[in-house]
């Protein structure tokens, strides 16, 4: 849930100055992960004030600066450079090599606070920082462990645990053995800890040096040679591009997009793999708990696939905005190069289909926006493969520990592919013999690693915290899946050519429903002191009503909730009076004679009501014309929900600008759902 990055300059001379710019741009970018505490550490000038840490262990040079804030990334700018300016530090101090790293928080041990901000520290001097993502569940023992050798705790987090379990290997190798390497600390700290993390350590021992390792949680390495770089391989030997002496840039970052700006080279680090940065060359380790002796790792770098300007706004005001405006190439790009000559070619599943075929069941799995997109993938994929599918929310299967058979096909659905509640359910149906498919939006995730096979849906870079574009490409994806494994059925050829015509169509029906931003800004302001809204659904709509009214309570804080319309006389017609404001979804489908009647039975009790309806279909939908009308392009109507959701996402978005909310970073949220 949290955004770490590192940045460590190799024989090229950089300004302190320049260095905390690196660091506070790379935690913009990674904001979306969470906003509620950011730091960064990084080196001070001159010898240290005594030659020995409190603890008696000696290392040369002064102590780390540490800047800790509560709030968003301005706050800690802020502070820093009011801190430097109070301190007297010298930004035009040049490092020919210099290590610094930094952290933005989504809290979950702890309020926000500075003490409670990364990087969390071993104590006194600093002797080892670490940034954190992710959550140690044996955090409790390893403290009482920790507070009964002498070690004193400043912080609520899990994460403090770490550099004073760090400094506690340390001290007792130092003691024991003499010298000790950082990667044999930070190994010996590895094979304490429990729970899922991605962490980056510094140390004033092991000056210039860094270590990051990860299980469960995604860490990215960044490679920026600055000379005699080979431009338009696709893939480079680390060990080859590192150990040459000249000069470079290293980065470590949790997500892609906030290395780009920097460069293009990157590998994505596995489970228990530790990179250790030393004298500009990079070793990987290969952690086993079971083995003394960690082996060393040959890996190659990919070549990053995504252009700067997909992670800046451009001329939009916010990034939700941009991204929903984004959609009808967003929806390109996830269709190109799959649909040809009216057949669906999905590479990542192509060796699997027929396992997928003679299964017993599908099983979609995910969380939020992502569950409500399988939720509306579902009645097409049982349509045109004839295989049951039933829905489970990630948290619930597991708290259930629902069966899960090796004759099923498990579909896991996850925008980030870092969901830990997903995650939790792929190794639970793992464990049971599934075949597990994954339908990410982010290539080289947990998800993409450890699925059988799957989708990338190709969206492109998505930093609204309240996904928009990557919901839509995750029913396209699933409706090409479905395509592609109902292919060997006769009977549904029609069928499934009406659908491939309607994928065709669907990028410029998109463009010709963003057209509707005024009208829903318009009706954005009439809704503005509502308190509730209800949005009613049915059939393929269903999860559009739940997807729609999540939007609305993400962004515009405003209570509302999305309804089957069918269970609409169960309960909910209860609420219905002139004053609260209805959605009904009544496009053109198999449902559409019951939703005129839903509308019928709302307007005989004064509701107060908003129809989506197909284009044309006004006086079928409303005759008296006392209700306000959307209208909608029609497409094949299990399409329908990817043009459905856009004007719902528009009226979100306007009404929490309208509100006075943050678009992008709305309270308590974060993009990334790294913790359970």
């Amino acid at each position: 849930m949290c955004g770490i990055f590192a940045y460590l300059n190799y024989n090229v001379s950089r300004e302190r100055r320049y260095i905390l710019e690196v660091l506070f741009n790379g935690l913009r970018r990674l904001e979306y992960r969470g906003y509620d505490s950011s730091g960064i550490a990084l080196d001070a000038d001159g010898p240290a004030p005594s030659s020995a840490s409190p603890s008696g262990a000696s290392y040369a040079g002064a102590p780390p600066l540490v800047f800790r804030q509560e709030g968003k990334i301005e706050n800690l700018v802020r502070s820093v450079y009011s801190e430097v300016d109070e301190k007297d530090v010298n930004l035009d101090t040049a490092f020919s090599v210099h290590a610094g790293i930094a952290h933005t928080r989504w809290a979950t041990h702890g309020v926000p606070a500075p003490r409670n901000s990364h990087p969390q520290s071993s104590g006194a001097g600093d002797e080892f920082l670490v940034v954190h993502n992710g959550i140690i569940t044996n955090y409790e023992v390893l403290k009482e462990t920790l507070t009964r050798h002498g070690f004193t705790f400043e912080s609520d987090t899990d994460t403090e645990v770490i550099p004073k379990l760090a400094k506690f290997v340390f001290d007792k190798s130092h003691d024991e053995e003499g010298d000790v390497t950082f990667s044999q600390v930070v190994m010996e700290v590895m094979r304490q800890l429990e729970g899922a993390y991605a962490l980056i350590f510094k140390s004033p021992h092991y000056p210039n040096e860094l270590i990051a390792c990860k299980r469960g949680s995604t860490l990215i390495l960044g490679v920026n040679e600055l000379s005699g770089q080979q431009n338009g391989k696709p893939f480079h030997d680390v060990k080859a591009l590192t150990t040459n002496g000249k000069p470079k840039e290293l980065f470590f970052s949790s997500d892609l997009c906030a290395i780009v700006e920097h460069t293009k080279n990157y590998l994505a680090l596995e489970d228990n793999e530790i990179v250790h940065i030393k004298d500009g060359s990079v070793s990987i380790l290969k952690f086993d708990p079971h083995k003394e002796k960690p082996a060393f790792v040959q890996r190659a770098l990919s070549v990053l696939e995504m252009e700067v300007e997909q992670i800046k706004k451009g001329s939009y005001d916010h990034f939700m905005q941009k991204e929903i405006h984004e959609q009808p190439h967003s929806l390109t790009t996830t269709m190109r190069g799959r649909l040809k000559d009216g057949e669906v070619l999905l590479g990542g599943l192509k060796e699997h289909l027929k396992t997928i075929r003679r299964c017993r069941r599908v099983v979609f799995i995910g969380c939020g926006t992502s569950y409500n997109a399988a939720l509306a993938a579902r009645p097409f994929v049982e349509e045109l493969t004839g295989i049951p599918v039933t829905m489970e929310v990630a948290s619930d299967l597991l708290d259930r520990q629902g069966p899960i058979y090796r004759e099923d096909t498990a579909v896991f659905v996850s925008q980030s592919g870092e969901t830990a509640d997903t995650l939790l359910a792929l190794d639970y149906a793992l464990e049971n013999g599934a075949l597990c498919v994954g339908i990410t939006n982010t290539v080289g995730s947990t998800l993409s690693r450890k699925t059988h096979c799957g989708v990338h849906i190709n969206a492109g870079c998505e930093i609204g915290v309240a996904s928009t574009k990557a919901y839509t490409s995750q029913i396209v994806a699933m409706a090409m899946m479905a395509l592609a494994i109902g292919s060997d059925q006769i009977s549904t050829q029609a069928r499934r050519n009406a659908i491939i015509n309607g994928l065709t169509r669907l990028p410029s029906c998109v463009s010709e429903v963003l057209k509707l931003d005024a009208e829903m800004k318009e009706l954005a302001s009439s809704l503005i002191d509502s308190e509730s809204l209800l949005v009613f659904g049915r059939g393929f709509n269903y999860a559009t009503a739940l997807e729609g009214a999540l939007k609305v309570k993400e962004v515009a804080l405003m209570h509302s909730e999305g309804m089957l319309a069918g269970e609409m006389k169960h309960g909910p017609l209860a609420l219905v009076d002139e004053n609260l404001p209805i959605i009904v979804i009544a496009t053109r489908d198999a449902c559409f004679s019951k939703q005129q009647s839903v509308i019928q039975q709302l307007l005989s009790r004064k509701g107060r009501l908003i129809v989506m309806c197909s284009k044309g279909d006004a006086s079928a939908v409303c005759s008296n014309g006392s209700s306000r009308v959307i209208e909608v392009p029609g497409v094949a109507d299990c399409l329908q929900p990817v043009i459905n959701i856009i004007p719902l996402q528009l009226l979100a978005y306007h009404l929490t600008v309208l509100r006075g909310f943050d678009v992008d970073q709305p309270r308590n949220l974060a993009k990334s759902v790294t913790t359970q």
